[in-house]
C-alpha cells in the first residue's frame, strides 16, 4: 500500500479489502469517543480532520453516528495517495456529507492547516519513529481542542490476528501481504507512550484496546 508505483486496481482491491477489514474491526469506535466528548462540549459546529484518511470508510462511519446523534461536525479528509482521494470522494458523496477532500503528505510536509480535533488511524505503524514524532507534534500543533490517535500494538496475538482476519475477510494479495508486515512495524503501546511525550503530547493518555489496537487520547488544557 505504501508503493507509489503500486498498479492502481491492485490498490482499490486493497481499499476494500481494508475497509472489510476496519468494520469487522469496528476501528472507528476508538477515535470516536474522543470526538463526541468535544462536540458536545462545543457551541457550534466542531471541525474535525483525519489524516491518512484512505477510502474515509471510518470518517464516513463516525459521520453518520454524529448525524444519528444530531451533533454538527465538519470534516478535512486528507491522503497522500491519489487511489486513496478518489476511493474517498468517492465515499464521501455517497455519504452526503459535507466534507473537503484534501492530497497532501503530511509526513513531509505535516499537518494542513488547523482543526478542532486532528486524528489519525492505522497509519503510525507505516513509518519509521522519527517521522511518528514528528507528525504527532505535528498534530498537536494544528489541534485547537484534541488529538486522538489509534493504531496497532505489536505483539504475537495481534500478528496472528492480523494474518488470520485478513485472508478470512480480503482475497487482496497486497492486504495479506501488509496487515501481517503492519503488525511487524507497529508500535507498543508503551512506545507510543513514550513518543507521545517527545512530541509535546505529554498529557496523553494511551490505552489498549480490541482488538490488538491502542489508543492516545490528548485534549488541550
Amino acid at each position: 500500500m505504501d508503493d507509489p508505483g503500486i498498479d492502481p486496481a491492485m490498490h482499490a482491491h486493497a481499499l476494500t479489502g481494508l475497509a472489510r477489514l476496519n468494520a469487522w474491526s469496528r476501528s472507528d469506535r476508538l477515535l470516536w469517543p474522543a470526538i463526541e466528548r468535544e462536540a458536545r462540549a462545543r457551541v457550534g459546529e466542531l471541525h474535525v480532520m483525519d489524516l491518512a484518511c484512505g477510502a474515509a470508510d471510518g470518517p464516513m462511519r463516525m459521520a453518520e453516528r454524529a448525524a444519528a446523534l444530531g451533533l454538527c461536525i465538519s470534516w478535512t479528509l486528507v491522503d497522500a495517495h491519489a487511489g486513496s482521494i478518489d476511493a474517498a470522494c468517492a465515499r464521501v458523496a455517497a455519504a452526503g456529507v459535507r466534507a473537503d477532500v484534501v492530497q497532501h503528505d503530511v509526513v513531509a510536509a505535516g499537518v494542513p492547516g488547523h482543526a478542532d480535533v486532528v486524528t489519525c488511524s492505522l497509519f503510525l505503524h507505516h513509518l519509521e519513529r522519527a517521522d511518528a514524532v514528528r507528525l504527532l507534534a505535528s498534530m498537536r500543533t494544528a489541534a485547537r481542542r484534541a488529538v486522538a490517535v489509534a493504531d496497532l500494538d505489536r505483539s504475537h496475538a495481534g500478528l496472528a490476528l492480523a494474518w488470520t482476519a485478513s485472508r478470512m475477510l480480503s482475497r487482496s494479495p497486497v492486504v495479506h501481504f501488509d496487515a501481517p508486515a503492519s503488525v511487524r512495524g507497529a508500535f507498543s503501546a508503551r512506545e507510543a507512550a513514550v513518543m507521545a511525550k517527545e512530541a509535546g503530547l505529554a498529557e496523553a493518555s494511551v490505552r489498549r484496546a480490541w482488538p490488538a489496537r491502542w489508543v492516545l487520547d490528548w485534549r488541550a488544557a
